[in-house]
């Protein structure tokens, strides 16, 4: 059988990956919050008893280091009055929550985010309400978190007990406005118009703040209308992408090739707004919301408490190489959501399990970090059947552009890679190359070339293995049947890659 060979140029780096693209996101949402990462009247010992976060979902998320967290939402924040979630919790208002049609206790608000990002050891990334809110409400936010000024709002802070700014960096210029599901809905040029005056004002208040437009998948005509208002005044451009499997793997595992497409045309669409605005700043993506979430098996409305599978896991890892290859373009990314809520993470009162799609998330953020590099899979011509999919994708277009495109851009290959060069923590240089196995039933035998310069045939290479013999292998409290397995193995220039698997290789390099 002729397989596949991964060729990867350890001279030709595309950018350096931001780690920015392992972020997580918070919402409230079912028990992203209560229950998840808040829970103070827990009865067995796993919250703090002064904060009321959750200890071991502390642990968790330290151990995939996440760079940035994004709140309060999400379709949440279209209705949310941040001052309700301030200020003694005796006295905050129990209100109705219309996104997911449930009741807000605002026991958990600004102050107990921004603290619980401190002890995760990530930074805040906060959503505004461009639905309900005002300009003023939002000018008040920024003035609370950020201002050192003798002022309301910053009085304000302090008389709650914090006398030094936030200095959140990070605001969101509304969230999926051009949603009919959303309160406040707009057409994009009503958005553009707002969203534009806001930032000027924001911007004055703080000129320090990192503004993200709302946009929606990246390749939507909303995109092209607020990217050619907006790009004087923002610096990210945000994208909103789910994968769906539709019970069935390859469908799975191909939807995250949607989203590579959606950077490329973004990125196109990001460099027409810049010509015609005359920019020469910097201008890249936010992707804020992404995973694989199918709303028929975990509806929004009950929680969306997924319960995810290997496939996921490989789906997930699929994901992240997208974002990896695409790191001159992605620069921020967070996965929906970080507790619970379509999570790596689910909770209990009394414990929590890492779910499938945890396993690659944790490797890709503590690995596959440096420079990203050119990486070509190839596809023979002999045996296509087996090296390219060709069946049916979600969305559509998957499949529909491939038969046109050129063998190094085909979206649906089976063997999906992505590479890293790095430095380990004792000063050894590395290349890491992520692989997914996309087939459910072929294993493949595949060279892998380095360079020209670069042989490393003999040398023992470590290797980090996501994989089960059953595609539709899950975890469970206390029964993780799908996690990463370590080994070292002798590479002698070809690899064998499982069927349905996972994978991060490391090569030493001089």
């Amino acid at each position: 059988m002729t397989s596949p060979s991964i060729y990867v140029d350890p001279v030709r780096i595309v950018d350096e990956v931001d780690p920015r693209i392992y972020s997580g996101f918070t919402e409230h949402m079912g028990r992203c919050i209560y229950g998840g990462i808040y829970d103070p009247k827990n009865e067995h010992g796993l919250s703090d008893p002064k904060t009321g976060y959750r200890l071991d979902v502390l642990d968790a998320l330290k151990e995939l280091r996440v760079p940035l967290v994004r709140y309060p939402g999400g379709n949440f924040v279209s209705t949310y009055r941040w001052q309700d979630g301030i200020g003694p919790k005796e006295l905050r208002p129990r209100r109705p929550e219309l996104a997911w049609l449930t009741e807000e206790s605002n026991q958990f608000g600004t102050d107990e985010f921004i603290e619980w990002c401190r002890t995760v050891g990530t930074e805040p990334f906060i959503c505004l309400n461009m639905g309900t809110g005002t300009l003023e409400d939002a000018l008040a936010w920024v003035e609370y978190c950020n201002s050192s000024s003798n002022t309301y709002y910053a009085n304000l802070r302090r008389k709650n007990g914090h006398e030094e700014p936030y200095n959140v960096k990070y605001w969101a210029l509304g969230n999926e406005v051009w949603g009919p599901w959303q309160v406040g809905q707009m057409e994009s040029q009503d958005y553009a118009k707002k969203a534009y005056q806001w930032a000027k004002a924001l911007k004055l208040l703080d000129p320090s703040i990192k503004l993200i437009s709302c946009g929606e998948t990246g390749y939507a005509d909303w995109d092209d209308v607020t990217l050619r208002k907006l790009a004087p005044v923002v610096d990210y451009h945000s994208i909103h992408i789910y994968t769906v499997s539709q019970g069935q793997h390859a469908v799975n595992v191909m939807g995250p090739a949607a989203a590579e497409k959606a950077l490329e045309i973004t990125r196109s669409l990001i460099d027409l707004a810049k010509i015609q605005n005359n920019l020469s700043k910097p201008l890249t993506v936010c992707f804020d919301e992404w995973n694989v979430w199918d709303p028929v098996r975990a509806p929004g409305e009950k929680g969306a408490e997924e319960h995810y599978d290997l496939s996921d896991a490989l789906a997930v890892a699929a994901w992240l190489n997208v974002f990896v290859r695409k790191a001159d373009i992605v620069k921020i990314a967070c996965i929906a959501q970080s507790v619970n809520v379509i999570s790596p993470i689910i909770t209990s009162p009394t414990g929590l399990f890492r779910q499938t799609t945890y396993y690659p998330l944790h490797l890709f953020s503590n690995l596959m970090r440096g420079s990203s590099l050119d990486v070509y899979v190839t596809t023979p011509a002999d045996n296509k059947p087996s090296t390219i999919y060709n069946g049916p994708t979600v969305p559509k277009f998957v499949q529909d552009l491939t038969p046109d495109t050129p063998d190094s851009k085909k979206l649906t290959k089976f063997v999906d890679v992505s590479a890293v060069l790095a430095t380990n923590g004792s000063g050894t240089r590395e290349i890491r190359i992520a692989i997914v196995n996309k087939h459910e039933a072929e294993e493949y035998q595949v060279p892998i070339v380095l360079g020209r310069e670069v042989n490393l045939a003999g040398q023992e290479i470590d290797v980090y293995e996501v994989w089960n013999e059953d595609l539709k292998a899950t975890n469970w409290f206390g029964k993780e049947t799908v996690k990463t397995e370590k080994r070292k193995e002798k590479f002698t220039g070809v690899y064998r890659l499982k069927k349905h698997s996972f994978q991060i290789l490391v090569f030493p390099v001089a």
